[in-house]
């Protein structure tokens, strides 16, 4: 590990916090054993490791100082070790990995975030970190789609955005009997967002056919694809841009992303599986 690198092999962390998010979905807060790692930026990853199971990629849905937070849904085996860890546990954490958010380029601009799914998680740093700088920003519009009320995440979170300026609508794909929100794609909430697409900048994570459809959706209201920064999904081993696993044309995502934009990813995203 360098004093700017990554660290490449894993250090022990221990979980300091553990919240149940939806029925398969726990946050789990870290903090170093012992030495940390080098500090994180929102959008970046963690290769996080489940003793004796295996790693994973894990983006940050929190950061504060040298303790992670973690949003873990339960899908394999070492998500679902990962996702059943208790306070006192401990897991191996390497990284920084990958590219981040880059708020600061945004400064003065309204803010378009569109979260799907899961994808409200790697987001949520990139809202703190927007609310807690009010006057650097325009409008933060903060647009949410979910499968189910259940499945929203961040519900702790709602109100104090709201109450500290973010203008934050919610739509469910399958609303349950006392659902009285918005029924549908995230992406119909775009019409009731206040932005000047001149002076605006997005930024999106979900499933990719969400992003496929925002972006180009916003580009069509006026936005410079390069203003618009997407977070991408391939599946990740080493962290480090050696296996070439998440090879995205000429895109290694571990290295060259998660987070690209719009203007870059648009051709690679039209070529089927890729």
């Amino acid at each position: 590990m360098t004093a700017t690198g990554p660290a490449l092999t894993p250090l022990p962390y221990r979980v300091v916090g553990r919240r149940d998010e939806t029925a398969d979905t726990a946050e789990i807060v870290l903090e170093p054993a012992g030495s940390a790692l080098p500090p994180f930026v929102p959008g970046q990853f963690a290769m996080v490791y489940a003793f004796g199971v295996g790693d994973i990629p894990l983006s940050l849905s929190g950061i504060a100082g040298s303790r992670l937070t973690h949003t873990i849904r339960a899908v394999g085996a070492v998500s679902g070790a990962l996702h059943g860890l208790q306070p006192g546990e401990t897991a191996g954490v390497r990284g920084p990995f990958g590219t981040g958010w880059d708020l600061p380029t945004a400064a003065g601009r309204d803010l378009v975030i569109v979260a799907g799914g899961l994808g409200l998680a790697p987001l949520r740093p990139l809202v703190h970190q927007a609310l807690a700088a009010p006057h650097r920003y325009g409008r933060l519009n903060l647009l949410i789609g979910a499968r189910t009320p259940g499945d929203l995440l961040c519900t702790r979170d709602l109100d104090r955005w709201r109450a500290a300026g973010a203008r934050v609508q919610i739509t469910v794909d399958r609303p349950g009997d006392s659902w009285q929100g918005d029924v549908g794609v995230v992406t119909a909430l775009l019409d009731r967002a206040r932005f000047d697409p001149a002076g605006a900048a997005a930024f999106l994570c979900g499933p990719e056919v969400m992003i496929r459809g925002a972006a180009r959706d916003l580009v069509h209201r006026g936005l410079a694809p390069d203003r618009i920064r997407i977070s991408l999904e391939r599946t990740m081993h080493c962290g480090t841009g050696h296996c070439g696993h998440c090879q995205l044309g000429p895109l290694l995502l571990c290295r060259d992303g998660p987070v690209v934009t719009w203007s870059r990813a648009e051709d690679l995203l039209a070529v089927r599986e890729l």
